[in-house]
């Protein structure tokens, strides 16, 4: 009976799973379908999973969970069933039935962010409601004229603002497809052949176990988009590899951490995060691919570098021959990401489809290779199980990213209706007395605490929201701001207090977090410095546009960096690590200014 049972919730889940895969991969290829159709239907298929699957297995918690889900559900489907007439409301709710909607909708939105990522994130939001509904009585500045009720909550929920605005499409039509690809990828041979790539490539070099884990996590963190989940999957492989060879616990967790974080900011794909980026400046994804590329490689190389200088000081080996993956095997199992790859670049580059259009292609791709095994033979009793991993994943993560971005899209629809945004923007601009390092500074400050356990993209969506105009008015141009927010976004994921990447790692290891953050933080001292160096030398965003300029900055950025991370990892003396940092310091800065 236990067996028949539990064969039956996981049919159920299997079948909710494949209900939301189908429903968006169908978006890609049915046309345009309305916004208020589209939008609702999506937050309606993400609810039992973060409400009622992905919940504790206790009473209470499943039970508010399937009433939440269930009510939620419910008002989804009524905005879709009636977008034609609320679409004549301009945002204005009308009766009492309409209210009771709205209000359901915002309570089940801030109760999915919280059981899927915590508490910071929807006080954020919860507050931001607060200020919309009693600001008016907020003196001085920071107050506002008020919104009667009726438009306010309905602006939020039956309008194509708030939690159905655009970065809600972007959770639709984008995101959730870029992270089925990256499911159906991790479900079958690609994750082993990213691992035979980077080791063929690295393995033999000296700290080769670590430089295959710095290429395999940028591999895979490029589809990801997620630090802990990277270092979860690649580092189950390379953690053991770097201990059994003898590097210290610390250093091992560290490379993982830094390295699981830098694949978010690693083109062609960049997770989630470029997608969103691509929505709210405008600006082409081709062109953020080029102006993101050359600083990427860069926080590589000073993680490269790093290592380097741990190996010069602590003899690290590369991997053993025998532990080397045939070329015959690196060859095949490299096909399972390639093929999918190749098909997905040249959808977007050569052929002219839409990233999101070219990513059902590779999505086809990868769901016909997941019938084969690394020897490319077929095998229907590990593809089933390969198909349903896959499906379940995409559930899972859909609905955790789309969460996050449904309750970040309230945050941002307050400040748009009451604009406190422009405020402020008025506030950071005033702080720094109008000028752009200070102002900088606390953007970055801003970036550090919002990431505190929110996710990389929720923070750069907030902060880029409240920050980001101020430092466009200050002369920056729009991408040098939203690379500059996006990167600090990530600072939390290898900086204490809160750490999640560094956490991850040294649990799965065993070693005190706080050593392995402070090795982290100085592997990937790239990650505090190269969004300055943007700012510094805005030449190295222009690849496409300055190519020569773009590889002028690129090396005096490079060997900076390389001045900086060598001096704060290899050498002992006080006097010559001060003497190197401030070079490299002087290196990427001072030509500038001069």
């Amino acid at each position: 009976m236990p067996d028949q049972s539990s064969n039956f919730v996981r049919l159920v889940c299997f079948g909710f799973a494949a209900l939301l895969v189908v429903f968006h991969i169908g978006l890609i290829f049915s046309g345009l379908v309305p916004n208020l159709v589209s939008r609702p239907l999506h937050l309606a298929l993400i609810l039992p999973w973060v409400l009622i699957i992905g919940c504790q297995d206790n009473i209470i918690s499943r039970g508010s969970g399937i009433l939440l889900a269930t009510a939620g559900i419910g008002a989804a489907f009524w905005i879709a069933i009636n977008h034609d007439m609320l679409g004549e409301q301009y945002g204005f709710l009308e009766n009492n039935l309409q209210i009771a909607i709205a209000v359901i909708l915002l309570v089940v939105v801030l109760e999915s962010a919280r059981r899927a990522i915590g508490w910071p994130l929807p006080i954020v939001a919860a507050l931001a409601l607060l200020y919309g509904l009693l600001g008016q009585h907020i003196p001085g500045e920071f107050g506002h004229a008020g919104t009667p009720l009726n438009s306010f909550l309905g602006t939020l929920t039956i309008a194509e603002g708030g939690i159905w605005g655009s970065l809600t499409g972007v959770s639709v039509s984008v995101v959730s497809i870029f992270v089925i690809f990256g499911a159906v990828l991790n479900s079958g041979e690609a994750g082993q052949g990213f691992m035979n790539v980077a080791a063929a490539a690295a393995g033999r070099l000296k700290g080769g176990a670590a430089k295959v884990s710095v290429i395999s996590s940028a591999l895979f963190g490029s589809i990801s988009g997620s630090a802990s989940a990277n270092v979860a999957s690649t580092g189950a492989i390379t953690l053991p590899a770097m201990t059994r060879l003898g590097y210290p616990k610390r250093l091992a967790a560290a490379v993982e951490a830094v390295a699981s974080s830098g694949g978010q900011i690693m083109p062609p794909l960049m997770g989630a995060g470029a997608f969103v980026m691509v929505e709210l400046t405008g600006i082409p994804y081709t062109s953020i691919m080029s102006a993101a590329i050359l600083p990427a490689i860069l926080f590589f190389l000073a993680v490269w570098v790093g290592i380097n200088a741990y190996a010069r000081n602590q003899n690290l080996r590369g991997i053993e021959d025998k532990d080397q993956p045939a070329t015959k095997e690196v060859f095949i199992t490299s096909a399972f990401f390639l093929v999918p790859f190749s098909i997905l670049l040249i959808g977007m580059f050569y052929v002219g489809y839409t990233p999101q259009y070219a990513a059902c292609m590779a999505i086809i791709a990868g769901f016909f290779l997941l019938f084969f095994t690394k020897n490319l033979k077929l095998n229907f009793k590990e593809a089933i199980y390969r198909i349903e991993n896959a499906i379940i994943n995409s559930a899972k993560q859909v609905s955790m990213i789309a969460s996050i971005i449904l309750c970040a899209s309230i945050i941002i629809g307050v400040l748009s209706i009451t604009g406190l945004g422009v405020k402020i923007t008025s506030l950071i601009l005033s702080g720094s007395g109008g000028l752009l390092w200070p102002s900088l500074f606390l953007t970055a400050l801003a970036c550090l605490i919002l990431g505190m356990e929110v996710p990389t993209t929720a923070a750069y969506v907030i902060c880029i929201s409240v920050a980001g105009p101020a430092l466009t008015q200050l002369g920056l141009a729009p991408l040098q701001a939203h690379l500059f927010v996006f990167w600090f976004a990530l600072l939390s994921t290898i900086t204490p207090p809160v750490c999640g990447a560094v956490f991850i790692a040294a649990g799965m290891i065993g070693e005190n977090w706080l050593k392995v953050a402070l090795t982290a933080m100085a592997l990937g001292v790239g990650l505090y410095i190269i969004p300055l160096g943007m700012i510094a030398n805005p030449d190295i965003l222009g690849l496409s546009e300055v190519p020569l300029m773009a590889l002028v900055a690129f090396i005096q950025i490079g060997l900076g960096l390389t001045c900086i991370s060598y001096g704060l990892i290899a050498v002992k003396s006080v006097i010559r690590k001060l003497g190197l940092i401030l070079s490299g310091i002087l290196v990427i800065f001072i030509p500038n200014i001069l």
